[in-house]
């Protein structure tokens, strides 16, 4: 029967999708609005779709449907997951119950260590995390932190320095801490006059 439409056919509808509106997965075409887990009905994208033949699923129903059962899989090393899916509909089939393995005592020192050993910014000594850290000076710093200590301007690596473990401006650096006399950032010409 020839295609009259004049685009593909949604896989999840069956209606046409025009291209403006056009998600394509394994070969299929699926509206934006139909592009859903098949388990859960939460939106997809291309990094959160996972396809098994003609389905598609997030990766989280994926893989309770289709991934590993028993001890060491689902939530976390080293744990059962309980959760059948039961409440998503999906069919799962009970893999035979394995001996569990003898697990490893967790050291609690070394995650206590881990959680309170967080960078601190020398500035504010507030923790300094990984999506807001700069470093300067071999220490980690807040981006808001990241400033001149004497002007205040907002330094990048193109023109920071430091010393004593503070951060300073090309300028103020060269101000307070260069070589002095005239020509170097010291007194100038028409000051030197005035002083003799």
């Amino acid at each position: 029967m020839p295609n009259w439409g004049g685009g593909a056919k949604c896989g999840a509808c069956e209606k046409t999708v025009y291209h403006a509106e056009e998600i394509q997965c394994n070969g299929r075409s699926f509206h934006k609005s139909c592009f859903l887990c098949m388990a859960c009905r939460k939106a997809l994208d291309s990094t959160t779709v996972a396809a098994h033949e003609s389905e598609i699923y997030c990766k989280t129903c994926y893989g309770r449907k289709y991934g590993p059962k028993g001890v060491g899989f689902g939530q976390g090393a080293g744990c059962l997951s309980t959760d059948t899916g039961d409440h998503l509909g999906l069919n799962l089939q009970q893999a035979s119950p394995k001996p569990a393995r003898p697990s490893t005592p967790t050291n609690a020192s070394k995650f206590a260590k881990k959680m309170v050993d967080v960078d601190k910014c020398p500035r504010c000594g507030k923790s300094v995390y990984a999506a807001e850290k700069i470093m300067g000076g071999g220490k980690p710093w807040h981006k808001t932190c990241f400033r001149c200590a004497i002007c205040g301007k907002s330094l990048e690596s193109t023109n920071v320095t430091d010393k004593d473990g503070e951060l300073y401006c090309k300028v103020c650096y060269a101000k307070n801490f260069g070589p002095k006399g005239i020509g170097f950032g010291g007194l100038t010409q028409v000051e030197k006059k005035e002083c003799e």
